[in-house]
């Protein structure tokens, strides 16, 4: 599982994952502005049920990654294993401080627009170097070969479905911004891998144009 990694590739997912956490820490969890996919879940179990991101992170991946095992492959689940790892360890660490930018709070435009960069660009290297922080990808890439539909819908279908969950706690108006963090996240995760799209998770996956069979 393990031997298609390099060190290379296993640092720069560290150091994505640690600028994923970072931004979701001192920018969303502050702010109440919220993601989709398994970074909103966590936001979501941490508001009603008092869970870290650092511990709910692990368990819904795990999930994911149980559910897609036989359509992803060991090529990608071990990276992801290693980005979620880092991913959790660092969430544990910023935790230990107090957010550094609380003001955020009373500005959801700016942290909208700043979280999507922090997770645009932690979770776009992390793609880049063939795992994912969270477990997205390995639900995207299941429900586009279960239905037969371009993996782009499917991952709106878990982001809306995330953000629907989230309206028990966030205000409708503050689920607006966390709709705009959303879109701005993807197009900078698309943009991330657009730059050299040579990993196993590259853009042309991202983008649908590649099947789940093809890309096992």
């Amino acid at each position: 599982m393990f031997r298609h990694l390099k060190v290379k590739s296993c640092a720069v997912a560290i150091l994505s994952s640690a600028l994923l956490a970072f931004g979701l820490y001192h920018v969303h969890a502050v702010s109440g502005i919220t993601e989709g996919g398994t970074l909103g879940m966590t936001l979501f179990l941490q508001h009603w049920l008092g869970i870290s991101p650092a511990y709910s992170e692990v368990v819904l991946n795990l999930l994911f990654f149980l559910l897609a095992w036989r359509l992803l492959g060991n090529r990608f689940v071990a990276p992801s294993i290693i980005s979620t790892g880092a991913f959790c360890i660092f969430y544990k660490f910023f935790e230990q401080f107090d957010p550094i930018w609380p003001s955020l709070a009373n500005k959801p435009l700016l942290a909208a627009v700043l979280g999507a960069v922090f997770v645009g660009l932690g979770s776009g290297f992390c793609l880049r170097m063939g795992g994912a922080p969270g477990g997205d990808d390995a639900f995207a890439m299941s429900v586009s070969h279960l239905f037969k539909m371009k993996i782009q819908w499917a991952y709106l279908i878990l982001d809306v479905f995330v953000l629907a969950l989230s309206a028990t706690y966030i205000p409708i108006e503050r689920l607006g911004y966390s709709l705009l963090t959303v879109v701005l996240s993807g197009q900078i995760i698309g943009w991330v891998c657009r730059i050299k799209p040579d990993t196993p998770l590259d853009i042309e996956r991202i983008k649908g144009k590649q099947t789940v069979a093809e890309y096992k």
